[in-house]
């Protein structure tokens, strides 16, 4: 993966399957402390043990559709290459929390990418999980939830066309500000 929204939405795809109903996203950037953190962190079904200590590896995957898993694993080589690494912690029954560092100045760090259109994809294909993403950088942070923007608009869903159209353009401008590439 080329871009570091595409390692998102890999892995929270995985929350997806593992029947998460709440998913948190959290970036923070800190140019002060030369790091990039990815956090993902879901309320799903959780790694079984026995398959926690292989996740890293290419050829350990719970699809029958194919018999490997990449994100992980591509994962941590891009934490790697940069000075960084991965960190998984897992409870059967109560979700998964993936953690990933980087060297932010690093010239092999993957770039962010479209983090706003991966956040829409999500929230318009899963209307009834609650996202929650959060970018810290060293100048402030923006959050935004599905749960507060339904209870804000009083809608039940947030899958109209339109209205992620303007959920999209908020995140953008919210990003902007904290001058994060959105």
């Amino acid at each position: 993966m080329i871009e570091l929204s595409l390692n998102i939405l890999d892995i929270v795809q995985n929350s997806i399957r593992a029947e998460a109903d709440r998913i948190e996203i959290c970036l923070t950037e800190s140019v002060k402390t030369d790091r990039l953190e990815l956090k993902i962190k879901d309320n799903g079904k959780g790694i079984p043990e026995n398959i926690l200590s292989t996740v890293e590896d290419p050829f350990t995957t719970t699809r029958t559709t194919r018999k490997t898993g990449f994100g992980l694993p591509l994962l941590k080589h891009h934490a790697l290459i940069t000075g960084g690494d991965i960190k998984i912690v897992s409870t059967e029954g109560s979700g998964t929390e993936v953690t990933a560092w980087f060297g932010l100045s690093h010239i092999d760090r993957q770039p962010l990418g479209d983090i706003t259109g991966v956040l829409i994809i999500l929230i318009s294909s899963n209307p009834d999980i609650d996202f929650i993403y959060t970018h810290k950088t060293d100048t402030g942070q923006y959050s935004f939830s599905t749960l507060e923007a339904k209870m804000i608009l009083e809608t039940e869903r947030l899958d109209n066309y339109l209205l992620l159209k303007d959920i999209g353009e908020i995140i953008s401008e919210n990003l902007s500000a904290l001058s994060v590439s959105a």
